[in-house]
C-alpha cells in the first residue's frame, strides 16, 4: 500500500486525466495552470510523486506510473509519515520473527540486518522503531550471560 496525501493524490488524477490527451506526457505547465497552486507546493508533490515512483518526469513532461499497489490517501503529511512509520514497523517485526530461531535475537544481529539488510534505515529511524516495538509489547529487551538479546 502506497500512503499519499489528498493533495498528492489529486496531483495524480489530473495527471491521469490529461495523459489521455498528451501521449508524450503532460506538460508541466498546463498541469500548474490547471491547478492552481503555488510552485513550491506543485513542485514538492511532484517530488514526493515521483519518490513514490507513482509519477516520471522528463524535463518538462509528466507521465503517470502503472501501479498494480493501492493508494490511500490521507490528509496531512504527518498522516502519510506515521503510516510509513507503520508500515515499516510491520516489516520489521517480520523480520525479527524470522531471524529469531529460538525466540531470541541478539541485540547486534538485530541491528546489523535492519541497517544493512533489506530495509536500510538510518540509526535514528532504527532505534525509532526498536523502540516503538518495545513501547508495543511486541518485543522486549534482555540481558544474557553473553550480551543483549530481543525476545518476542
Amino acid at each position: 500500500m502506497i500512503t499519499i496525501t489528498k493533495k498528492e493524490n489529486l496531483v495524480l488524477n489530473q495527471i491521469k486525466y490529461f495523459q489521455a490527451e498528451y501521449s508524450n506526457g503532460v506538460p508541466s505547465n498546463i498541469l500548474k495552470l490547471d491547478l492552481s497552486m503555488s510552485e513550491t507546493e506543485f513542485k514538492d508533490i511532484l517530488t514526493n510523486l515521483e519518490n513514490k515512483d507513482l509519477i516520471s518526469k522528463n524535463d518538462n513532461y509528466i507521465k503517470a506510473n502503472a501501479v498494480d499497489a493501492h493508494i490511500n490517501a490521507v490528509e496531512s503529511r504527518a498522516e502519510v509519515l506515521r503510516e510509513d512509520l507503520n508500515q515499516t514497523e510491520k516489516k520489521t517485526f517480520e523480520l525479527i520473527t524470522n531471524l529469531a530461531s529460538d525466540g531470541f535475537i541478539s541485540r547486534h544481529f538485530l541491528e546489523g540486518n535492519i541497517l544493512y539488510g533489506d530495509l536500510k534505515l538510518s540509526n535514528l529511524q532504527m532505534y525509532q522503531i526498536i523502540v516503538s516495538l518495545e513501547n508495543k509489547g511486541l518485543i522486549k529487551k534482555i540481558q544474557k550471560k553473553d550480551g543483549e538479546y530481543y525476545s518476542l
